[in-house]
């Protein structure tokens, strides 16, 4: 099975095989269903993120394992219903991403042409498994 991730900026889509769980890095086994807070991070209470939306909360996650990927990261959430609002991850360096989730539906049925990606015209294709 392939994964496929597109930078528009970079134009640049990396393809790479996904991992045995064994062998998964925690985001990769969150977004295969397999992940678990208590046995993955150690959370605390955070200050919400700027830009994120009123009344959130917060919680710093450190993973309890190294992580190449990121050091820590923050889960921004509504408090009534428990949604993901934002995640701010932080990597070794300090460099940061956020990623703010807007309009989300939950348990909508997709059809499996919904993911089938096109690799966009003109952009660089890079096998991760050639990368250092």
């Amino acid at each position: 099975m392939k994964m496929y991730s597109y930078i528009p900026k970079d134009k640049q889509v990396i393809i790479a095989n996904v991992p045995p769980q064994d062998q998964a890095t925690t985001p990769t086994l969150f977004l295969a269903g397999k992940g678990n807070l208590t046995r993955d991070f150690t959370a605390t209470l955070a200050d919400v993120p700027e830009g994120m939306p009123a009344g959130s909360r917060a919680l710093k996650l450190v993973p309890k394992s190294r992580q190449r990927d990121y050091d820590w990261l923050v889960l921004v959430i509504d408090p009534a219903t428990l949604d993901i609002r934002g995640l701010v991850t932080v990597d070794a360096q300090g460099g940061k991403s956020t990623f703010s989730f807007n309009n989300l539906k939950q348990n909508v049925r997709l059809a499996d042409k919904d993911f089938a990606f096109k690799i966009p015209r003109g952009v660089d294709v890079v096998s991760a498994e050639s990368r250092p």
